[in-house]
């Protein structure tokens, strides 16, 4: 949970339709959202059982919601820099025994077609449920990656990442085995519910023989035009979340993020991807409900209203890490979240944090199983995420509040071109 802030760059939008097309006389379901209410596609009802017939009136067009699009093609696999998604699904595969590396490709290149044609507003192509039938592409993206157990169930071992290797033990694990790693991982993201859950089934449908279930986890985040402006996502603990993340703007933002083209020690497939840790931390939140305001600023480092640092200033305002009060006590703890997570701290450490909240019910003793499907990326993890956690390890006041229950790593290669599946440069290499 460091002290780093999501980028929200606006979803572009796709028509569906080129310009002047004629009007065809069998609408699909993606030249009919690109086209309701700009060529006046009507859907009309009659209501007879009432004793009048209910005038046609023009369709609305699709929300801004439901009409954002992310690009399945490109450099990066889609779901890394794009802005937080109200709705997302994690889910981890095994292997199933017996396969290898022929049913693992096939299995990517079906994910791949399904996840293009999803993220375009089409249906699968096979079977597809018709749960999202009435809605926009709502800015789903579908990204794939490869856990360490992966290239030894497929034979591929000279072909895995020495960053892949298996994350430290650290103090703060409380970690359920049959909730953490897996062989493949895919994430899952969207504006709509019922888009990505959807996407979820499609995907697993697809994994057919090939591939069984380890772990799922579901996640949501606020809507898009929930606030009155934009500003940066709030926790479960109600604390704004992420003030710091790097932005694609930065000009180092590519070398933190993305395994390089050229020059890496990373094997050559893993060109423009990157990787990335998922931990499912429990936020015990009847604890941090019972302490004060102020003692919860204290533990994080910035107000709870507006996510200014203690030292004074506005949400982005540089922290002032030597300032003291005047008992001579710094203002920002020593152990405050967001003193220790500063990347100037941290010898450069930096991680792009993308995170979903979670809620899985109440248990019996009335206690929430809430907290944060934490996903940050990084092009690698032993300069990003590792000294950042090892650092929260020896001493984060909010490590009292928190609980570490799932653990992953997943290589997450470079996106595709036209007519490619993802992982095809490790799988056919």
């Amino acid at each position: 949970m460091a002290d780093q802030s999501t980028p929200q760059p606006p979803a572009p939008v796709d028509t569906g339709a080129p310009p002047g097309a004629p009007a065809a006389r069998g609408l699909s379901r993606r030249t009919l959202l690109g086209t309701a209410g700009a060529t006046g596609v009507v859907l009309g009802a009659a209501g007879g059982a009432v004793g009048y017939a209910a005038a046609p009136s023009a369709a609305t067009p699709l929300t801004s919601v439901g009409s954002g699009r992310a690009m399945f093609h490109g450099k990066h696999q889609p779901g890394i820099t794009e802005g937080l998604q109200a709705k997302g699904h994690l889910v981890a595969f095994d292997l199933a025994a017996g396969a290898g590396r022929r049913e693992a490709a096939a299995l990517l290149r079906r994910w791949s077609a399904t996840a293009e044609r999803l993220m375009a507003g089409e249906p699968a192509a096979h079977e597809d449920t018709g749960v999202a039938r009435d809605a926009g592409p709502s800015s789903l993206t579908i990204t794939f990656g490869f856990g360490h157990s992966f290239f030894a169930r497929t034979g591929l071992e000279k072909q895995r990442p020495a960053s892949l290797d298996p994350l430290p033990d650290f103090s703060s694990d409380h970690l359920d085995k049959a909730r953490s790693n897996g062989d493949l991982w895919v994430q899952i993201g969207a504006d709509d519910a019922l888009v990505a859950f959807h996407a979820l089934r499609a995907i697993q449908k697809d994994a057919g023989s090939a591939a069984r279930v380890r772990w799922q986890m579901n996640g949501f985040n606020r809507t898009p035009g929930a606030t009155a402006h934009p500003m940066t996502a709030r926790n479960l603990m109600g604390q704004i979340d992420g003030t710091r993340n790097p932005k694609p703007a930065d000009p180092d933002f590519g070398k933190r993020i993305f395994v390089p083209a050229s020059g890496s020690a990373d094997p050559s497939w893993m060109a423009n991807g990157s990787y990335a840790v998922v931990r499912r931390i429990r936020m015990l939140l009847d604890d941090w409900e019972a302490l004060t305001l102020e003692a919860q600023e204290n533990v994080i480092g910035r107000r709870k209203a507006d996510g200014a640092p203690l030292s004074g200033g506005s949400e982005t305002t540089a922290m002032n890490l030597d300032k003291t009060d005047a008992e001579g006590e710094y203002v920002v703890p020593v152990n405050a979240h967001a003193r220790i997570t500063r990347p100037d701290q941290n010898g450069g450490a930096a991680i792009l944090r993308r995170p979903f909240s979670y809620h899985d019910g109440i248990d019996a003793d009335g206690v929430p199983d809430a907290g944060l499907l934490f996903v940050c990326w990084q092009a690698d993890p032993l300069r990003g995420f590792v000294p950042l956690q090892r650092k929260l390890d020896r001493g984060d006041a909010l490590s009292k509040y928190i609980r570490h229950e799932a653990s992953g790593l997943f290589a997450v290669p470079g996106g595709t071109a036209q007519g490619e599946y993802v992982g095809q440069r490790l799988l056919e290499g």
